[in-house]
């Protein structure tokens, strides 16, 4: 029995082609799958505009008119941008806006729990001397 040298299965040339073009699709699927977008930031637009609106109820153009004035600003370029198509830099634009929101809103509250305090402790002082103008009767 002699053995020949016929082929028993496909070639090795075939075999690596076949491999080659299933590799080749798999890295075309990964690299659509890469450059595949995120969703529009609606999400972030209207965070934005809720710390926005939380700021203007604190009193923020008293106590914070800086940051408010900025994160009015961000917000109406993230709107442009997301009216634009440019949804990454309106998504940008609406987590700055809503960062400085949130500065103008803690620095609303800080402004106004200080007066607060200011207050009680003047109304303290008040009654301590009312308090040593009876005991030196």
């Amino acid at each position: 029995m002699a053995l020949s040298n016929r082929n028993i299965g496909p070639s090795m040339s075939s075999s690596f082609a076949q491999i080659r073009a299933a590799l080749y699709a798999a890295i075309i699927g990964c690299a659509f799958t890469a450059c595949a977008t995120l969703p529009p930031p609606t999400g972030e637009l209207s965070a934005a505009q809720q710390a926005v609106s939380r700021a203007d109820q604190a009193d923020a153009d008293q106590y914070a008119a800086d940051a408010l004035s900025a994160a009015r600003s961000e917000l109406a370029q993230a709107q442009t941008a997301m009216s634009n198509g440019r949804e990454d830099d309106a998504r940008r634009f609406a987590l700055a806006a809503a960062a400085d929101a949130d500065l103008a809103y803690a620095r609303s509250r800080e402004a106004s729990l200080n007066n607060e305090l200011a207050q009680r402790r003047s109304e303290i002082a008040d009654l301590r001397r009312r308090l040593d103008m009876e005991g030196g009767q």
